[in-house]
C-alpha cells in the first residue's frame, strides 16, 4: 500500500477499545503510524515522549477530563489536536476551540470525515516550529509537560504563579519580557503594567529558591524601567 500520509505519527488518547480499534484500523489503512493511550496522564507523557504529529483526544477520560489534558498540552505544544466527543452542544465545541484545540468531531463520526480533517489540521502544521517539553539552563531544567522544576536534579517547590511566572520567562530565555507581557501572561489581561509590584514580589520569590545569590541573578535578570530576561543559567567568561 502506498503511504498516503508520509508516515506522521498520531496519538490517540481514547479509553473506548472498540472506537480505539476502529481508529487504529483506519488510521493504518491510510498510511499513519498510531500510538494509544486510554488515560490522559499516560498521553501526555506519551506526547511528550513521542513528539507525535497530531493528537486524537477524547473528553471524556477515567481520569479526568480530555479538557484539562488539552489545556496541559497546550502549556508546552503547538501539534494539532483534534477532539472527539459524544457532546454536541455549540458552549461544548466553543469551550474545546478556547481550550486550544484545532477542531472538534461528535460522535459517532464518519472516519472519511475524520482523516479529512485530520489531512487539513497536519497541512496547516506543515513548517511550524517543533515542540520542546523540556527546557534546560545550567542546573536548571523545567519540565513544561509534567510542570516540573529541577535544580542541580533536586526538585524546587513552586506555587502555581511562581510556576507560571517561571514558564512565561524561560519560554522567552533570551530576551527581553516587558512588564506588560509578563503581567498580561501570568494574571491576565485585566492587570497593568503599574502593578508591577505583583511582578517584583513573585520574581524575589523565584529568585530565592534559583539562585545561589539573588543580587548576582544566574537566570533571571532585572532590565530596568522594562522588565525581565531569562538567562542561560552560566557565568559568561
Amino acid at each position: 500500500m502506498t503511504n498516503k500520509a508520509g508516515g506522521a505519527r498520531i496519538l490517540l488518547i481514547e479509553d473506548e477499545p472498540q472506537i480505539r480499534k476502529l481508529l487504529r484500523m483506519t488510521l493504518q489503512a491510510h498510511g499513519y503510524e498510531v500510538q494509544e493511550s486510554v488515560t490522559g496522564e499516560d498521553g501526555l507523557l506519551q506526547a511528550a515522549a513521542g513528539h507525535p504529529d497530531l493528537v486524537l483526544l477524547d473528553l471524556g477520560l477515567p481520569d479526568g477530563p480530555g479538557l484539562d489534558v488539552l489545556k496541559r498540552l497546550r502549556e508546552w505544544s503547538p501539534m494539532p489536536v483534534i477532539v472527539l466527543t459524544a457532546k454536541d452542544g455549540e458552549e461544548d465545541k466553543i469551550e474545546a476551540l478556547d481550550s486550544g484545540a484545532d477542531d472538534y468531531v461528535t460522535k459517532p463520526f464518519g472516519t472519511g470525515e475524520l482523516v479529512a480533517r485530520i489531512r487539513v489540521a497536519l497541512r496547516h502544521a506543515a513548517g511550524g516550529p517543533a515542540a520542546e517539553p523540556v527546557l534546560r539552563f545550567g542546573r536548571l531544567t523545567v519540565d513544561l509537560a509534567q510542570r516540573i522544576v529541577e535544580l542541580s536534579g533536586e526538585r524546587v517547590k513552586l506555587t502555581p504563579t511562581e510556576y507560571d511566572l517561571l514558564k512565561a520567562l524561560a519560554q522567552h530565555a533570551g530576551k527581553v519580557m516587558t512588564q506588560k507581557q509578563l503581567l498580561r501572561q501570568v494574571w491576565g489581561p485585566g492587570h497593568v503594567e503599574s502593578e508591577g509590584h505583583y511582578l517584583r514580589v513573585y520574581v524575589g520569590h523565584l529568585r530565592k529558591k534559583l539562585e545561589d545569590n539573588a543580587a548576582d541573578p544566574l537566570y533571571i535578570a532585572t532590565e530596568p524601567g522594562i522588565g525581565y530576561r531569562f538567562l542561560t543559567g552560566e557565568r559568561e567568561s
